[in-house]
């Protein structure tokens, strides 16, 4: 059903004088549907998506025909907010499932293939709908009691799978109350923003007398260590949250420095080695906060040489920072767990719940090899993780937020290691299956072979090959291959289908030509090989309707 103006106009007058917000009414409406319409709307929609998830989304989102943002913008301008009810709860319900939902995205397609959402497990919505009617708030044991201990039990779980210590370490530290071993956070961004600021506060801790950066603010830290500036290390590919992280620090994000990348998108070890040289002779006095090492990278999947990162953090003295957000869960299949060889000597590590955990959004989470690291950042309050509590708040970025562990817990028991191990290989295997494919086909180039489950490639036809092959061609040529990618892509978006997403490759060198490029993420168990093949087809079809003169200098 296509949405019409309707949808976005006041209740009439009418409408109005029915609805009375009293408190009779109020707390009827709190506890229980108010009358057997609601109740019949909501098991009529709650039994499809309880039971028949991928059946309902594929009947009810992303069905109606193209609409521009634009278009739909214009249909929620309404500001006001009514002082008595608008809608009874059927309304809104059916409302949402037949004016809203058809205007969202099926991220659950296994058409779908742009980026790192996907679908779930349909079992996810019942564990996400009971942690919600709990609504424990794990940031105290006065808010959670049980789900605080079952939450630190979890945590040990997949530092376990990270870190790989022995059963005695986590005997003595999986319920141990004065330490943690990582904790719950929102997404990959905050994460990644409190294993700095852990590190951040470790290395400017108090000093003489000066009572630590936290205290005392980086100024002071600086004159009391005797330097000028902290830096962080990541590749050319590092996630922009780590521009956030130096930001929100005081860092400064100029002081996140690109390290360049190899043939395979991953960190170049010589150019590491090169730069921490130079900033280790370095006037203004320069120390390195962190490096980080990325397991999965956003754009083409490439995971670091993590072992030959540690092995120089550990040369000197550098806090080492893993971002797995992506990658991480590789770590649960037996067949593809050694690309991810050297993380267990990550100081910190980055992992995503609503990325391959396949949970809902949004769940981040980030662990610590030393479960002591996580005092530099520990706060309290009078009137809650007070001192000498055990609230897990204590040593946290987040403040209130719900029990996703619960989800991840309960989850880790349906699934198993070898659950999402099967699903982690379908991803990588199917990747490089049609990675194979791409080779095939005359009109692709295939521009970063996968490593894990995401490739990029781009629109590169045979005569367009041969002319770059020129001296002072290339330029040019690749500057239209760029515009015919980007239409492609825009086309095969619009016409709604499928998706995959695209973005732009660069080099080390500001010289280096950029690369408008397709970037594909097989992550939904559902898509398929002739699936994969079906999109090809759709892009080809597309590149041959534009009728583009490749000779042609409007491009």
């Amino acid at each position: 059903m296509i949405a019409t103006d309707a949808m976005a106009a006041s209740p009439s007058p009418k409408i109005r004088t029915q609805l009375v917000a009293d408190r009779e009414t109020l707390m009827r409406i709190f506890i229980r549907p108010e009358s057997d319409a609601s109740r019949q709307t909501l098991v009529k929609y709650m039994d499809q998506i309880l039971f028949g998830l991928h059946e309902f989304l594929t009947r009810h989102v992303g069905v109606t025909q193209e609409i521009s943002l634009k278009e739909l913008s214009k249909r929620f301008t309404d500001t006001h907010i009514g002082q008595h009810p608008e809608r009874k709860l059927a309304d809104v319900i059916t409302d949402l499932i037949e004016n809203i939902a058809p205007h969202a995205v099926n991220v659950a397609s296994p058409y779908f293939v742009g980026h790192m959402t996907s679908a779930l497990p349909f079992f996810m919505v019942h564990l996400k709908t009971i942690v919600a009617a709990l609504n424990q708030n794990v940031i105290k044991l006065e808010t959670s009691k049980v789900v605080s201990i079952i939450e630190k039990q979890v945590l040990a779980k997949i530092h376990r799978v990270i870190f790989q210590k022995d059963d005695a370490f986590y005997l003595k530290y999986v319920q141990n109350p004065h330490t943690t071993l990582g904790c719950f956070v929102e997404d990959g961004t905050l994460a990644n923003v409190s294993a700095l600021w852990v590190a951040r506060n470790a290395l400017l801790a108090p000093h003489n007398n000066f009572r630590g950066v936290e205290a005392e603010g980086l100024a002071v830290a600086y004159r009391a260590y005797d330097i000028d500036r902290l830096v962080v290390l990541v590749s050319r590919l590092g996630h922009y949250s780590l521009k956030k992280a130096c930001g929100v620090l005081g860092i400064g994000n100029q002081n996140l420095i690109p390290i360049d990348v190899d043939t395979n998108n991953r960190m170049d070890i010589h150019h590491l080695k090169k730069v921490v040289a130079a900033l280790h002779t370095n006037t203004p006095q320069t120390r390195i906060l962190a490096v980080v090492g990325i397991a999965g990278t956003t754009e083409t999947g490439s995971v670091d040489p993590l072992g030959a990162i540690a092995d120089i953090c550990h040369e000197h003295g550098v806090h080492f920072h893993v971002d797995a957000a992506w990658g991480g869960p590789v770590l649960m299949s037996e067949k593809y767990r050694h690309l991810l060889s050297g993380i267990e000597r990550a100081d910190s590590v980055t992992i995503d719940g609503h990325k391959q955990f396949y949970m809902p959004m949004t769940c981040g989470m980030v662990y610590f090899n030393n479960p002591d690291l996580p005092d530099a950042v520990e706060y309290h309050a009078g009137y809650v993780i007070r001192q000498g509590s055990v609230d897990l708040g204590r040593k946290s970025l987040s403040g209130s937020r719900e029990a996703s562990s619960l989800i991840l817990d309960s989850t880790l028991k349906i699934m198993g290691t070898r659950g999402y191990g099967l699903l982690i290989e379908h991803g990588i295997d199917t990747a490089h299956e049609f990675a194979d494919e791409i080779r095939k086909r005359p009109l692709f180039e295939l521009t970063t072979p996968p490593e894990l489950n995401i490739l990029t490639y781009r629109i590169h036809p045979p005569a367009a090959k041969e002319r770059m092959a020129g001296p002072h061609d290339a330029a040019t040529w690749n500057k239209r291959l760029n515009a015919i990618t980007r239409s492609v892509q825009q086309l095969q978006r619009e016409a709604g289908k499928s998706f995959v997403s695209r973005t732009t490759l660069r080099g080390n060198n500001a010289a280096d030509m950029e690369r408008v490029v397709f970037r594909c993420v097989i992550m939904n168990p559902m898509t398929t090989i002739s699936i994969l093949r079906e999109i090809l087809d759709e892009q080809e079809n597309i590149y041959h309707q534009l009728d583009i003169p490749l000779e042609s200098s409007t491009l």
